[in-house]
């Protein structure tokens, strides 16, 4: 039904009754039409570009927020290069195994 509405306002905005009748040539019409279109194009370009950013706007915030999270959680897995030098409590204990090789005679 809305675009029925909208068909209604277009007759009357155009002032006649009947949308299917041709009318006569008329340059001016035209190239008022032609910048009409290349306005109307903008408008909805620019339009879509700005929807478009609103919709990115809290991205980079939020993937921050979730990385600092990430690494909250898994911190025990990062380990900083010069740490095991700073604290020697950071390093695996060595194991020794002894081994003991028969003699073959």
């Amino acid at each position: 039904m809305v675009i029925s509405s909208l068909v209604a306002e277009s007759r009357e905005l155009l002032g006649r009754e009947e949308s299917n009748r041709s009318e006569r040539y008329d340059r001016n019409v035209t190239e008022n039409t032609l910048k009409a279109i290349k306005k109307i194009d903008k408008i909805r370009l620019d339009r879509e570009e700005r929807h478009f950013a609103k919709r990115m706007k809290g991205k980079k915030a939020k993937e921050q927020r979730e990385a600092e999270k990430e690494l909250e959680q898994s911190i025990h897995l990062v380990e900083a290069p010069a740490a095991p030098n700073e604290e020697p409590s950071l390093t695996l204990p060595i194991k020794v195994l002894w081994v003991t090789q028969k003699q073959s005679e």
